[in-house]
């Protein structure tokens, strides 16, 4: 019997025993992947690998090698609990608590968003922008504004060896995450972390600002996924009611950071590019550049220049 979980206020499963009890290694990763698919979840194979090797403590060729091996009680306990917990609907990263981009293992907390592929597109246009401008070993100061768990400034920074990077957030909490993730990809003395509102608390010049601001409609929040809507915080998704209060604010104040010939990139959503782009023009910011696509073909980052004197 599996355990009792509530998704979309449907109640799904039984209560019961310990499903993973006296089971082998693989004969538990077979019964989670069955148990997730009858739950819907299109990456129940993945998810149940990931999570085995969570409450066993093993990587892929240890789940590989120990396949044969039963369970200790603890191990099945702790594995009924993160099968619960997805079966709930908890993103796989929340129960781990980490989540990879750009190849880095960040940490996550509460107060952080789960790093999504999609945000990468920010980093790569960035990247290019800066490449356009000479080496990325030349010493440059860049800036992410909402950093959160540092995702996209410390993806920069493993690109970019003689870069400072400035991480700024409101949420003090998110910061402790951010400076957890610098120390742990070994990128704590090129970062400097700064609690305020956007770039409200930075002295430039900038040679790039990137930043993934809230940018969904306060109306369209109830109907996100329920992964995203009940587990990543409220304040880092919200964008106001037109889903762009936080580019009306971040977009000035960066433009009066950035020294000439500088770039400020933002990750846009569905259908925001061209206003993103007017809100930069307003801010004397020129799109040198058209907006990059995701890999669903949807703009994702958007970028200004400010002009060279």
């Amino acid at each position: 019997m599996g355990p009792c979980f509530r998704r979309d206020n449907v109640e799904i499963g039984a209560c019961g025993m310990n499903d993973f009890a006296g089971q082998t290694v693989e004969a538990a990763r077979r019964i989670l992947t069955a148990q997730l698919k009858s739950a819907a979840i299109d990456s129940a194979e993945l998810d149940a690998r990931l999570l085995i090797g969570h409450a066993l403590g093993l990587d892929l060729t240890g789940i590989i090698t120990a396949a044969q091996r039963q369970l200790a009680p603890d191990e099945s306990t702790h594995l009924e609990e993160f099968a619960g917990r997805r079966l709930a609907g908890e993103p796989v990263a929340r129960i781990l608590g980490q989540k990879e981009f750009w190849g880095l293992p960040l940490q996550l907390s509460s107060a952080t968003l789960v790093p999504r592929p999609d945000t990468e597109t920010v980093v790569e246009l960035a990247l290019q922008l800066l490449r356009a401008g000479g080496d990325l070993d030349r010493p440059l100061r860049i800036a992410d504004l909402g950093t959160g768990s540092g995702a996209i400034l410390l993806a920069l920074l493993s690109e970019l060896p003689a870069a400072e990077g400035f991480g700024t957030d409101v949420s003090e909490a998110a910061l402790q995450t951010a400076r957890a993730n610098a120390a742990r990809t070994g990128l704590s003395g090129r970062t400097t972390f700064i609690a305020c509102d956007y770039a409200s608390g930075l002295a430039g010049p900038f040679d790039l600002i990137a930043s993934n601001p809230p940018y969904i409609r306060s109306a369209d929040i109830a109907g996100l996924a329920g992964e995203v809507r009940n587990h990543d915080p409220i304040a880092a998704l919200d964008g106001g009611a037109d889903g762009f209060n936080a580019y009306r604010t971040l977009i000035p104040q960066a433009a009066t950071l950035l020294a000439p010939g500088a770039a400020l990139v933002v990750e846009a959503g569905e259908g925001q590019s061209a206003r993103i782009q007017a809100l930069m023009t307003a801010a004397g910011l020129m799109a040198a550049i058209a907006p990059k696509a995701d890999l669903a073909g949807i703009p994702r980052a958007v970028a200004g220049h400010k002009m060279a004197r």
